[in-house]
């Protein structure tokens, strides 16, 4: 069956120059610490990839020791942020964090983690996709060392208005350690640490058409002179102390080149995002589904609720078709728990469990977009039907 794939926030298909940039990296087999030149040529693989990420992420120049540091995943970026910076200093234990209400399971679960240890967690709500700034600012006392917060939601496609949060929290003391886990947003729409005001960024291969198994933390300067980070993987002592653990250089060297192609095509690849997500729009009205809009959205998601039809049947439904979407964060889909982000928005528990998620990428086309609306407008009238 040929498939149409309207999952892409859940992971993205391998990229043609990825593929090829682990082919050459199979070749380069030496250990990146070793000082031979099998291991030199190694290490310069991987410093080449290094850079290809530094720009990615809006840098110029060449990063220094630290500044990027390569990880297995997203989720390992967002514990190192996150665990490194409670952990670094004896003073913060016990010290606040804020976030949102509607964070990624792997800020979520951390962040729960930290409470158990003592520390207060502070989630500033985020109802229509929107964060509550009076919430923050009463929330942001002398007791807060780190803020962390999502650029984009995973679920609802919203875009957090982080840089008006990550100012106040330095206006309040410039040494808050300030973390966005960038995963959905990095190379869907421009930005950088500096334009966000972020001291740690995290990102993840598999969602920007790289292999999974890879991620990355973007450390600041500021930080690293802090000294606000220490390791959660002890060993010996690879990514400038902070990530030890031999690099998987086949799956960096994809990594890289992915957002290398990434990087080159956003402006494009955007624009054709959001004219698809409009299409879908204008498609989906008449039917009887409700949009779950947020004020500023990344084009590249939507959200919808059906009618009183649970979406793990609606995806059985579409699969029949060969149509792939989702009913939310993927790293969730075995937990039995009501969507966080979902509540958090403003749906009922109701509504949420009959919620899908359409997550479009650039080699999405119009038609395929026809094809799952003609798909979806029979699953509809077939199950209410069936309900009856």
């Amino acid at each position: 069956m040929d498939y149409i794939y309207f999952d892409n926030s859940a992971t993205t298909p391998l990229c043609r120059k990825a593929k090829e940039a682990m082919e050459a990296a199979f070749e380069c087999y030496g250990n990146p610490s070793s000082l031979h030149p099998l291991g030199q040529a190694s290490k310069a693989l991987l410093e080449s990839a290094r850079l290809e990420l530094f720009h990615a992420l809006g840098l110029r120049g060449t990063p220094t020791p630290g500044e990027v540091l390569f990880t297995g995943s997203g989720t390992e970026a967002d514990n190192l942020a996150i665990l490194g910076v409670a952990h670094a200093k004896e003073r913060r234990r016990g010290g606040r964090i804020l976030s949102t209400d509607s964070e990624h399971p792997a800020v979520e679960n951390t962040l729960c983690t930290l409470e158990k240890e003592g520390f207060e967690v502070v989630r500033i709500p985020t109802r229509g996709g929107v964060l509550d700034f009076n919430a923050f600012e009463a929330a942001l006392t002398d007791k807060v060392f780190l803020v962390t917060m999502m650029l984009v939601n995973n679920e609802t496609g919203a875009r957090y208005d982080i840089e008006r949060a990550f100012r106040m929290a330095k206006a309040k003391n410039a040494d808050i350690v300030t973390h966005t886990d960038a995963v959905q947003a990095f190379l869907k729409l421009p930005f950088s640490p500096a334009t966000l005001g972020a001291d740690l960024v995290s990102i993840s291969s598999h969602k920007i058409g790289g292999p999974k198994g890879v991620g990355a933390l973007y450390v600041s300067a500021d930080a690293r002179r802090r000294r606000d980070l220490v390791p959660i993987i002890h060993g010996g002592g690879q990514e400038a102390g902070l990530r030890s653990g031999t690099e998987n250089l086949i799956g960096i060297a994809g990594f890289a080149a992915s957002a290398k192609e990434g990087k080159a095509a956003l402006v494009e690849r955007a624009a054709h995002c959001k004219e698809l997500s409009a299409y879908l729009k204008e498609r989906l009205e008449g039917l009887e589904v409700t949009l779950n809009l947020p004020p500023v959205v990344l084009p590249q998601i939507l959200n919808l609720t059906l009618p009183s039809i649970r979406s793990e049947t609606m995806l059985h439904e579409l699969s029949k078709s060969g149509i792939c979407v989702s009913q939310g964060s993927a790293c969730s889909s075995h937990d039995k728990h009501l969507s966080r982000a979902l509540l958090s928005f403003g749906l009922s528990p109701d509504k949420v469990e009959c919620s899908l998620r359409i997550s479009l990428s650039h080699e999405n086309t119009k038609e395929e977009i026809d094809l799952f609306v003609s798909a979806l407008e029979q699953a509809l009238k077939t199950l209410v039907r069936t309900k009856r």
